[in-house]
């Protein structure tokens, strides 16, 4: 499957988040949401994404964004991630790759000539009535908070 358009409904998805608690789109209806796929914990780029979103999280939770990370890591490495980073947001375990597959965050990449499945880096930004409003595939981890208020027209 192929990432999802501008204007598609978001899919629905049930999962669980570091702390054990059920998680799902249903449960932010009325509600904005930034959902970012991303590849690792604890990596390089993965820190840089999720750390600008955690330095902006109060600006985006005053516009009425909330923020959900998705990646293939278990429930316990986003526990060790979220605490060594503080991030104030939900990290989804998604070891079975149904959400990324779901949303299209997952496919061949190519590195150094090889090419291997992989998470494909995505923020979708999905409507209080559950509609994609934007789909971002270059993510600029370093500033992804900037990124993703000006591609909505909200500097």
């Amino acid at each position: 499957m192929g990432y999802l358009n501008t204007g598609d409904k978001a899919p629905e998805f049930y999962a669980i988040n570091q702390d054990g608690q059920n998680v799902s789109l249903k449960k932010f209806k009325g509600k904005k949401v930034i959902l970012y796929f991303y590849p690792k914990d604890d990596t390089p780029g993965c820190t840089a994404e999720a750390c600008n979103l955690r330095d902006n999280y109060n600006e985006l939770i005053k516009r009425g964004f909330e923020v959900i990370g998705v990646s293939p890591d278990d429930k316990e490495s986003h526990t060790r991630f979220k605490h060594k980073y503080s991030l104030p947001f939900h990290l989804v375990a998604d070891t079975d790759k149904s959400i990324l597959k779901l949303y299209g965050a997952w496919g061949t990449k190519k590195m150094y000539g090889k090419e291997y499945e992989g998470v494909l880096r995505t923020t979708y930004v999905i409507s209080e009535e559950g509609k994609i409003e934007k789909v971002i595939t270059k993510v600029d981890t370093k500033d992804h908070s900037r990124q993703i208020l000006n591609e909505l027209g909200l500097k």
